[in-house]
């Protein structure tokens, strides 16, 4: 439980004051004055840090966060240097900057994510063609064989795309069993073979080839009394084949069993270190819910990195999809398509939680993935709200601005401060619902063991 309060308190408190720091440096840039900067926590003050600039910079008493109190921000105050007497743009920059910061930190944490090591559906690439003169077939390689592992690292892509990615785990394949310390380990004909270490690397070997993602498709779970059980086909097989043509993306292993319904089929497989060729019946019409064979599959997981690169690329995707997802919901609300309870809306409690958990996770695994994931998924979140057109938000400010521009003239300060008071107390409200439906529905959690693959 302490653990759980203090990560929370520190991960919140960064991504709070990173957000206000955007407001700061925005304020400073156009003129405005910054009267304090309670770097931690709000008000009551406990100390008085420094002052900088007739800025004091202060730690506060309630541990929720950070503030930036602008001069005349919610008041009638036209005084020169205050928040009101700035232009429109100049309002309309500083308030921007603060989730423009939290958007900048969820990137920098995805990234992070996928450089310390990410999750992902692997396979092991198999030659489809070895170049007469090429590197490959100097050492040995032929066409259909599978590389398993070269010098005590797995040669993994990714299940869908092929990319050559690197393991962060280089102990085991993608079947689990050990790594040969030397050598470039293959699977050919159902038989592993050790050939020659090669000056080059896996990424220098394939450049000269093509290949397909293989061993990808994992059985997870067998249903009693089905084909596949009669069968004695087991949690954990890596299927290679079916009838002898590879399961790759192209070709997938339900594609392939169902086009051949009603017939018995030929599983090739890899258990362990053994490699098995199993017949098991496919039905035509199977009980609901359990295929043509009576198994439940998925992708193999493995720990991975991408070069740099492209772990920028993939955390900005991430970031994107999370974004775009987030910003559909309301209107997924209003049209009936999603029901709140199924929106994931979180208070502090199940925040707090769910930092937690992902606290643990990474004591347990020495993984970072699911600190750096969560915290840029609410740093993130935090940048979303803060945009939505709700007063005493930021984004509702902006919408003030904007009306400002189209009448040609503003609402009165004061007015418009009283407006944002009370949706201020509308939000706190707001939140005091969603922290009672926390404590309600008990602790909130995200399987990272499972996620990791552990």
């Amino acid at each position: 439980m302490a653990l759980t309060i203090v990560s929370f308190l520190l991960l919140l408190g960064a991504l709070m004051f990173f957000h206000e720091l955007g407001h700061y440096l925005a304020a400073r840039r156009n003129g405005i004055a910054v009267e304090e900067f309670g770097i931690f926590g709000f008000p009551p003050r406990i100390v008085k840090l420094f002052t900088y600039d007739g800025t004091i910079f202060s730690i506060n008493a309630i541990p929720l966060g950070a503030f930036v109190r602008m001069k005349g921000e919610d008041a009638a105050d036209m005084s020169p240097g205050s928040f009101n007497a700035a232009s429109a743009g100049a309002r309309a920059f500083t308030l921007v900057a603060g989730p423009a910061m939290n958007f900048l930190i969820a990137i920098l944490f995805s990234v992070l994510s996928v450089l310390s090591g990410f999750p992902a559906s692997v396979a092991h690439p198999m030659l489809e063609s070895v170049p007469a003169q090429s590197s490959a077939a100097e050492i040995g390689l032929q066409s259909g064989d599978v590389l398993l592992s070269q010098n005590g690292k797995p040669v993994l892509v990714a299940a869908t795309t092929g990319e050559l990615l690197g393991a962060t785990d280089f102990l085991a394949l993608a079947d689990g069993t050990p790594v040969p310390a030397e050598g470039l380990l293959v699977l050919r004909n159902g038989q592993r073979l050790t050939l020659a270490a090669t000056g080059k690397t896996a990424s220098g070997l394939l450049a000269d080839m093509t290949y397909a993602p293989v061993l990808s498709t994992q059985i997870t779970a067998v249903v009693e009394d089905s084909p596949a059980a009669q069968a004695q086909l087991l949690p954990g097989d890596i299927v290679f084949s079916v009838n002898g043509t590879p399961v790759t993306p192209d070709s997938s292993l339900g594609r392939q069993v169902n086009a051949l319904a009603g017939s018995e089929v030929t599983l090739a497989l890899v258990r362990g270190e053994s490699w098995l060729e199993i017949p098991v019946f496919a039905r035509q019409n199977p009980p609901a819910g359990q295929g043509s064979m009576g198994i439940a599959i998925d992708g193999v997981q493995r720990m991975v990195v991408l070069p740099f690169h492209l772990a920028v690329v993939e955390g900005v995707r991430n970031i994107a999809g999370y974004v775009g997802m987030v910003v559909s919901l309301p209107a997924m609300l209003i049209a009936g398509q999603l029901v709140p309870s199924d929106a994931g809306f979180s208070g502090p409690v199940g925040i707090a939680q769910l930092v937690g958990g992902a606290v643990n996770a990474t004591v347990d695994t020495g993984f970072w993935f699911p600190i750096w994931q969560l915290a840029a998924i609410i740093s993130a979140g935090l940048a979303v709200a803060n945009l939505f057109p709700i007063p005493a938000l930021d984004g509702g400010r902006l919408l003030f601005i904007a009306f400002e521009k189209l009448r040609g003239r503003r609402l009165d300060p004061e007015k418009e401060g009283m407006i944002h008071l009370v949706g201020f107390a509308l939000l706190l409200g707001l939140m005091v619902v969603i922290t009672v439906s926390d404590i309600r529905s008990g602790p909130q959690s995200i399987d990272w063991l499972r996620i990791l693959g552990q």
